[in-house]
Parts: C-alpha cells; sequence; structure tokens
C-alpha cells in the first residue's frame, strides 16, 4: 500500500473530541522489483474517515490491491458539536439537507489521470454520503473510471448513498455496486469483497515478484502464496495425512492437491488438525476433464471434501471439452467466495493463446512440468509476461527420472560446492527462475529439507550451467 500525504494533517476526535478527521499516518510505498508495462492499470482508495472506522477498512483495501491511498480532509475539521445528529443546526444535519452543500477539501490528489479504478469510501451520514464526497467527485474529471463505494455505518445499509453520486460524474464511469461494512468487520471479510470484485490485481508492481525474506509471491488475486511446499500426487490417505503434518511442522505453508489425486479429504483433515491458522495454510487443488461439465458440483464436493469454507486456489488439470465454461464456473465461484484465486495447469503457449481470450478473470497461476531436463525456457516468459505466477510439477524429473536427474555430475558439483543437496540446489534453481516449487515426498526428512533453500544463492554461471542441461525431454504427457 502506497500512501499519498494529504495537505494537512488533522488531529482525530477519538480522544481530544476537538475533530473527527483522523491524522494521517505516513506509511513507506513498498519496494517496486518490476518495471511496469504500459496496460498496467493504477488503483486508489480514496476515503473521508471521522471515527476510524473507514480509515481502517480503506486501509485493507489498499494492503489487498497494493493501491495508493488518499485521505479526503475537510478544510475546516468536524468538532463533537458538528456531529450532533439530534440538533437540527448541527453543521452535519445542516450541510446533510442541503444538496449544494460542499465542504472544501484539504489538498489535491496528484496525477489523477493515472488512476484507472478509484476505491470511494466514506461513513454514512443521515442516510446518505457526507457532502463532502460530493466535492471530491466534482473535484476531477473521472471519465473511462472505475469507481467502487464503500461506506462504514453501525447499523445503515449503503441504501442509495452509492446511486445517488452517479449523477455527480460523467456517464463514462463504469461503477461497481457498494459494499457497507461495520466496526467489527474483520480484514478477512474485507479481502473476500475486494476478491469478488473481479478486478485483475496485475496493476500492483509487487505482483509475481518473489520475496525470498517472506518466502511468498503476491498473484494478481491479490493473495499472496507461499513460493514453495507438498505435492501430494501418488500418496494415500495416511501417506498424505502424515505427509501434510510434517510438512506443516517444519513450518511449509502450500500444498497441493487434486481430485484425481484422491486425497483431498486428508489433506483437509490435517489441516483442520494441525493447530495451525486456516488463513495461514495455501491449499491448492484441480478439476479433472471429466468434472468439466458440471464444475460448479466439483466445486463444492472439493470444498465439502476438505472441510473448508473457502479453496486458496483451484486449477483446471489440463484441457478438455468444456474447459472455458469450467473456467467460467471457478470465476462465479471467486465472485462467491467459495475460490481465492483460479488458474491452469499444463497449459502452455499455444492452449493459452486460444484459451485466454474467452474468459474474464486471468489465472493466477498456471503449473506445468518444468525440471532442469525440461525447462520451458520460452513458456516461462510468456507466462509471467501476463502477471501470472508459474508454479512447477515433477521438479525432480518424476518417478523413474530422478535417480539420473539427482545423480547428474552438473548438480552434483554444484551441491558439493554449496554444502547442499542435489535436490536443494534443482529446487533453488526454480525459485530464482521464478518458478515455484511443489516437490512430492512422504519422508519427513526430506519434506523438511526441500524447504531449506535460503541459506544459499546459485551464481549466475551455476544458473547457465544448469540451463544447459535442457533436453526438452517431457517425462508425462499433460
Amino acid at each position: 500500500m502506497k500512501r499519498i500525504m494529504a495537505a494537512a494533517l488533522i488531529i482525530c476526535m477519538m480522544l481530544t473530541l476537538a475533530s473527527c478527521s483522523s491524522q494521517e499516518k505516513a506509511k513507506g510505498a513498498k519496494t517496486n522489483q518490476q518495471t511496469e508495462t504500459d496496460s498496467a492499470k493504477h488503483i486508489l482508495t480514496a476515503y473521508f474517515s471521522c471515527t476510524g472506522t473507514t480509515e481502517q477498512i480503506a486501509g485493507w483495501i489498499a494492503d489487498k490491491t497494493d493501491s495508493d491511498i488518499y485521505q479526503i480532509t475537510p478544510q475546516s475539521p468536524y468538532t463533537k458539536d458538528d456531529m450532533n445528529y439530534g440538533d437540527s443546526s448541527s453543521r452535519t444535519t445542516t450541510e446533510q439537507n442541503d444538496a449544494s452543500a460542499r465542504p472544501e477539501i484539504s489538498g489535491r490528489v496528484e496525477d489523477m489521470d493515472k488512476y484507472d479504478v478509484i476505491f470511494l469510501g466514506y461513513p454514512i451520514w443521515n442516510g446518505q454520503a457526507p457532502r463532502i464526497i460530493s466535492t471530491f467527485l466534482e473535484s476531477y474529471d473521472f471519465s473511462d473510471k472505475t469507481i467502487i463505494p464503500f461506506c462504514t455505518s453501525h447499523s445503515s445499509g449503503i441504501g442509495s448513498s452509492d446511486t445517488q453520486m452517479h449523477s455527480l460524474c460523467p456517464d463514462s464511469v463504469t461503477w461497481k455496486p457498494g459494499e457497507r461494512f461495520s466496526a467489527d468487520t474483520t480484514s478477512d471479510e474485507v479481502n473476500d469483497w475486494v476478491g469478488g470484485l473481479n478486478i485483475t490485481m496485475e496493476t500492483s508492481a509487487n505482483t509475481g515478484v518473489f520475496h525470498f525474506e517472506t518466502k511468498k509471491v503476491l498473484l494478481n488475486s491479490g493473495y499472496e502464496m507461499p513460493i514453495m511446499g507438498l505435492g501430494t500426487y501418488s500418496l494415500s490417505d495416511e501417506e498424505c495425512e502424515n505427509s501434510v503434518k510434517a510438512l506443516l511442522e517444519a513450518g511449509g505453508r502450500l500444498i497441493d492437491t487434486a481430485y484425481m489425486y484422491h486425497n483431498e479429504g486428508a489433506v483437509g483433515k490435517a489441516v483442520r488438525e494441525s493447530g495451525i491458522p486456516r488463513e495461514e495454510i495455501f491449499v491448492t487443488t484441480k478439476i479433472y476433464p471429466s468434472q468439466f461439465e458440471n464444475a460448479a458440483g466439483a466445486i463444492d464436493e472439493a470444498l465439502e471434501k476438505m472441510d473448508m469454507e473457502y479453496i486458496d486456489l483451484m486449477l483446471l488439470h489440463h484441457p478438455g471439452d468444456g474447459d472455458v465454461e469450467a473456467y467460467k464456473a471457478m470465476e462465479q465461484a471467486v465472485a462467491d467466495g467459495k475460490l481465492r484465486s483460479i488458474g491452469l495447469s499444463n497449459w502452455y503457449v499455444e492452449e493459452l493463446e486460444d484459451f485466454l481470450p474467452q474468459i474474464t478473470i486471468m489465472p493466477a497461476v498456471v503449473q506445468n512440468e518444468i525440471h532442469p531436463y525440461y525447462q520451458e525456457n520460452e513458456v516461462i516468459p510468456y507466462i509471467q509476461e501476463k502477471g501470472i505466477v508459474v508454479q512447477g510439477w515433477y521438479p525432480f524429473g518424476g518417478r523413474g527420472h530422478t535417480a539420473e536427474l539427482l545423480g547428474n555430475e552438473t548438480i552434483s558439483a554444484i551441491a558439493q560446492a554449496h554444502g547442499v543437496t542435489s535436490a536443494q540446489v534443482i529446487l533453488r534453481w526454480n525459485l530464482q527462475k521464478g518458478v515455484i516449487v511443489i516437490p512430492g515426498s512422504s519422508n519427513p526428512e526430506h519434506i523438511r529439507e526441500n524447504l531449506e533453500l535460503f541459506s544459499f544463492e546459485l551464481t549466475a554461471e551455476e544458473m547457465e550451467q544448469i540451463n544447459a542441461l535442457d533436453r526438452n525431454e517431457k517425462h508425462d504427457w499433460y
């Protein structure tokens, strides 16, 4: 979240009761490690707050969207007496009863032209948006922008407070339905609402950047995803449950399963019994082509099997008849709060070029076979340039090929130089290429070892040595 400083800092009324405008707190912008493209959108969260409730909601929205944030500050702060709704002569009552009232604002948003999406927050006053919101809307040209209102109140709904503002802006403005939040609203509830708006968060300068400090990456859906975890392919229920528990005990938080792995229930059981808050664990599952005809039912089935209220990431397992309609069912499930992020598995350049124009929500993740003998050096950048994160399965080459790959002389020599294993070198190579890794294992020692990837770094020369091992040798038919 990046904060735009208002021209004046106003002391909050909460303790002093002198003013209801909360003091602006300076917050640093996140480090930009990517170059923004010309097509990238820009988001602004603008808000007017009196008691701090709207400010808190605005902060969560800005964090979720990595947007700039601007506090609408009145030139003349509102006092406790001004806020006496029972007094017909109080300032707020007088203003709200006068449709032409336009309280002056201190400061301006610089470069408003650069923003494509504006979240606009305010408290409900006498069933309406405060007149200062009208001042704000009439102070800029919002042509061709999208405005998303949100309000805060103790009991009143958003009512018509959002639609009443439409006439203040050009007809070319796209208005999203507004949302009302109460003082006890949680950040998760706000995140779910933002996620359901289907706004592509590829605008963020941090999207797709691997942060080795936090061991996470920000997806274009606005959610963070761990960059290493556990694949559960071929694990029986008991093996799967024990492996997931071992991963979680070792500090891992990413679990990959699928309908066709027949162990979704075991994953859910291990997650529930871990004692770790659900929001700290990232679970991926997949819909198989045999389920595409009733994808909505498949989504509900996965939720039921894992006994979860939501799934962090759901993928289509591989292309098949009805895949576009199945993906649209996942898009609807995002809007319904059942899924947080969606994506594809085993989609390559040709498939993506045909598929992407037919959908609304850009995939957050594409998961493909990737290992030193099958590197996809043309596919990976193609996907990443679209703001999609790449995840690799079979990092060690898959069954029947693992021993050869781990025993490769080049990889073994690099491992020896760093005092790590060949498996760790391969996983680190993936991470430095921007590829999430989900090695499968039922061995607790190996599961822990596969997470210990941050005490060393491969040099550019070592990366090139591994890149030179590419044989374009695919080990599965997907």
